[in-house]
């Protein structure tokens, strides 16, 4: 470190350490002030300029130094000065102390923080770099968190130190009139009774209602700034204007609608979305398909001689058709013109934050004017740009259902959950499957036990899984299609009649406007949202697929709730999105089910955690069905029975991870899951002995020697000074106790 920067940090430490040495603290509390509150009076009256200068300078350094008592002397400066000359001595002694701190953290710390923790920082420099006194002027005017902090992490940004200074003294303007006036009401006090004076009511009332007052006030400045160069119209056709008929914009539009709201649905394709026609429907039917020629493979598993099933493929894909059409009246136009939404087939444009263009399938073109728009308009399946991949006509999850001939020799491309249900599914059907992931495992946002188990099911069921290999081209030749792949320095080929492309979804951010307005997309290619589900103007709103951050469609229908009430009801209350307890099922055999943290992310992120498991095979429904395999595992919180997550791996996993999704949403227990009655025999009852395994494992070997003891004195075996030798042993032997129970 420099000489200068060490002095600096020196001095710095020398007068913090002075100030917490000499308890200086108590002379910066309200009841010292109220105590010598007559002398500081008298002393004021006869010293105006120099009591001023002495303030000022106290409350530059308490500012400068990060030491707490800012407040409390604010209130004072109220008290002595008045409001007027109050708020202008503390308005400039609290930004040039808060510069200050600014200054003092760059020096000192920005080169060093940067380097060593730039990415934690990214947020922030992001910010700074976006709108630099926009930003600040937000923390400022509504405190994320405590002004000292904002001083001294602003000073590792990169933002100008006169911006900082001018932008502080604005920013604080505010809040420091509210806390002066507070004091000068707290000077006013003779007696308890003085306490509930209406002027100091007032003044508390308005220390309560500032943060408030100021957010609406940054909303709109920043509204203003932002609809700058747009003409709001005088009247409005409708309240919300939905883009998509997927999950998120079916679920937008039915809650508009049942609150009397006047909302337009746009689709330009199907209603429903991917959901219904391509993605969640039509797979799960062609996988319960599957997974019916996998039972009759299984026959004398259970005790049937022998069973076989003839089937046509085309019959298959036409069953999976069958099945959307059954479920499609639920997502109709006609369904929800029946809910009062008014439902257009055609393509949206957003032509300025009010306005939104369709164009119709007959070709006309209308315009409609709205208080808020909805953005829902999904994902679509990602093809990456490997050469040749075009030429070799791929299918995606879009794509695929057109088939009616089983490919012999099917390639798939990705280990995620669209691309294992697939692989699974066909090879079942009969194709020869071969899955390349480049990644080490399949489903690699599970724990590797959940993969490995996942990867063995596969093989058996005849899929060739090439993990760690990465798919460099296609080569269409000679009649044959080749797959070019690369593991470890070595290519290898691999012929396939056809290859399922099945990496990834995209959110559909282009055609409808989002570019003409600047609303920004992410690195991640979705749609830029706040916390409330804003685009940057905050009248539109994005959410489902488009939005992310999970490609769900229970997670759209959550969001669409949020974008819907705050769009409706914004100016009232607002609500954040609560992702807090997101759960997800990947319907591979075995199912696998998640919410919350899973062991690996636990241990990632360095969180304190205790892994419980409890082995399926050991359950009784699942020893009856055949389904023996497979386990619960629950991420605790140690020391007490609180949930931090859970995975379950086995039949009907999607379906029993229900408890504990329902258990984190409401802050139950282990304990509570433990005392619930499971029927029996259920495969549900494998949650409750995940549970009991939990409190087994809170039982020590020192608990278990004294109730040995005890109960050996209740026969009239041991005395009770037996009894009373082993409270030795409780207490101390805390080695945990194996239980050979079985449950």
């Amino acid at each position: 470190m420099k000489a200068s920067r060490l002095a600096l940090l020196v001095a710095i430490a020398a007068l913090v350490a002075a100030y917490f040495a000499f308890d200086l603290g108590r002379y910066l509390s309200l009841d010292y002030f109220k105590s010598q509150q007559a002398a500081i009076d008298a002393y004021f009256r006869a010293h105006p300029l120099e009591s001023a200068a002495i303030y000022f300078a106290a409350y530059v350094a308490v500012t400068g130094l990060s030491l707490p008592g800012a407040a409390i002397m604010t209130l004072a400066g109220g008290a002595v000065f008045g409001l007027l000359w109050g708020t202008v001595i503390v308005s400039f002694a609290s930004s040039i102390g808060a510069t200050a701190a600014f200054l003092a953290s760059r020096f000192l710390l920005r080169d060093w923080v940067q380097a060593k923790f730039g990415d934690k920082l990214k947020p922030i420099n992001e910010g700074v770099a976006r709108e630099g006194a926009f930003y600040l002027f937000a923390l400022r005017l509504v405190p994320a968190f405590p002004f000292f902090v904002v001083n001294l992490v602003m000073g590792l940004t990169p933002i100008r130190t006169a911006t900082y200074y001018w932008v502080s003294q604005v920013g604080m303007l505010a809040g420091t009139v509210v806390y002066v006036y507070a004091g000068t009401q707290l000077a006013r006090i003779t007696s308890l009774k003085g306490i509930l004076s209406p002027g100091l009511l007032g003044a508390f009332v308005l220390l309560g209602l500032f943060p408030f007052i100021a957010r609406r006030i940054l909303a709109s400045l920043k509204a203003r700034k932002v609809y700058a160069k747009w003409a709001k119209p005088a009247r409005f056709d409708r309240n919300v204007v939905v883009i998509g008929a997927g999950s998120a914009g079916l679920v937008t539009s039915y809650i508009a609608a049942a609150v009397k709201a006047k909302v337009t649905l746009v689709e330009r394709h199907r209603m429903g979305g991917d959901c219904l026609n391509t993605g969640c429907v039509p797979s799960k039917a062609l996988i319960r398909s599957a997974k019916f020629l996998s039972h009759v493979r299984r026959a004398k598993e259970f005790g049937i001689r022998g069973a076989t099933a003839d089937f046509d493929f085309a019959e298959v894909m036409e069953r999976v058709q069958s099945v959307v059409k059954a479920i499609e009246p639920h997502d109709s136009v006609e369904r929800y013109t029946g809910l009062g939404v008014e439902v257009i087939t055609g393509t949206a444009r957003i032509r300025d934050p009010w306005t939104v263009e369709i164009a119709k399938e007959d070709g006309t073109r209308s315009q409609l004017t709205t208080r808020n728009i909805v953005i829902a308009a999904g994902a679509r399946p990602f093809v990456p740009p490997i050469p040749g991949l075009a030429q070799a006509g791929p299918l995606t999850s879009d794509s695929l259902w057109g088939l009616r001939e089983l490919p012999a020799r099917l390639v798939v491309l990705g280990g995620g959950p669209i691309g294992c249900e697939l692989a699974q599914a066909f090879a079942r059907f009969g194709s020869k499957v071969t899955q390349v992931e480049m990644l080490p495992r399949l489903m690699i946002r599970e724990d590797p036990d959940v993969s490995e188990l996942v990867r063995r099911s596969f093989e058996a069921d005849g899929v060739d899984v090439l993990v760690g290999h990465k798919a460099k081209e296609v080569v269409v030749e000679a009649g044959g299609k080749f797959l070019v792949v690369e593991s470890g320095g070595t290519e290898k080929r691999i012929a396939f009649d056809e290859i399922l492309v099945a990496v990834g979804r995209v959110a559909n951010t282009e055609g409808y406007g989002l570019e003409e307005l600047g609303i920004p997309v992410t690195k991640g290619r979705t749609v830029e949202v706040n916390e409330f589900l804003e685009t940057a103007y905050p009248n539109i709103y994005a959410c489902g697929d488009v939005a992310g951050p999970y490609q769900f469609t229970h997670t759209a229908a959550h969001m669409a709730w949020y974008a819907s009430v705050n769009a409706l009801f914004g100016r009232f209350r607002r609500f954040r999105v609560d992702y807090s307890v997101i759960p997800w099922a990947t319907f591979t055999e075995p199912e696998v089910a998640r919410v919350g943290l899973n062991e690996t992310e636990a241990r990632e992120k360095g969180i304190a955690h205790q892994v419980v498991t409890y082995g399926i095979d050991d359950l009784d429904r699942a020893i009856a069905d055949g389904e023996a395999h497979g386990f619960v595992k629950v991420i605790v919180k140690p020391g007490s029975d609180a949930i931090l997550g859970a995975t379950i791996v086995g039949e009907h996993a999607g379906d029993l991870i229900a408890e504990f999704v329902a258990a984190m949403r409401h802050g139950i227990g282990l304990n509570k899951v433990l005392g619930t009655i499971h029927i029996y025999p259920t495969l549900a009852e494998a949650n409750k002995f995940a549970a009991g395994a939990w409190k087994r494992s809170t039982v020590t070997r020192g608990q278990m020697d004294f109730l040995a003891a005890f109960h050996d004195w209740t026969r009239g075996e041991g005395g009770l000074g037996a009894v009373l030798g082993r409270v030795r042993s409780l207490l101390g032997d805390k080695r945990p106790y194996h239980d050979p129970a079985k449950h």
